[in-house]
């Protein structure tokens, strides 16, 4: 085995999209992912990685979406079939509980696309220009 193919290997996906979920750096660890609520950090404070470069576009928001509403909708079938409220109990209660979840899990899911891409070397996170190429 070449140097190269050993230096490709060391990125661990599920290490890095575990921190990203928790907010830390995917090379360090530290918690230096995000300087506001979803802003990405330009540069990591702890190690100097370079973050800008991550492009998590629509990805976030539509598996936040997907696992939002695998959660929600279950949960409502069964809270129907128990105590059969009114409409409006439904409406009320599952949409604020649907933004409520959402709103939560929209930073973590972002965080974990962020260490996935650092991973997998994508975007702005290869190493050389030799790598950004491939």
């Amino acid at each position: 085995m070449s140097i190269e193919h050993l230096l490709r290997e060391e990125r661990g996906r599920r290490a890095a999209m575990w921190r990203g979920v928790r907010g830390q750096c995917p090379q360090c660890g530290e918690k230096t992912l995000f300087r506001k609520y979803l802003k990405i950090s330009d540069k990591c404070s702890s190690c100097g990685l370079n973050l800008s470069g991550h492009q998590a576009d629509d990805a976030p928001p539509y598996f936040t979406i997907f696992i939002v509403g695998h959660v929600i909708v279950p949960v409502a079938l069964i809270v129907e079939r128990l105590y059969t409220p009114p409409l409006y109990v439904h409406a009320l209660l599952f949409c604020v509980l649907a933004v409520v979840v959402s709103l939560i899990s929209l930073p973590m899911v972002k965080g974990a696309v962020v260490g996935l891409q650092w991973a997998l070397r994508m975007h702005g996170f290869a190493e050389t220009t030799e790598e950004q190429n491939e």
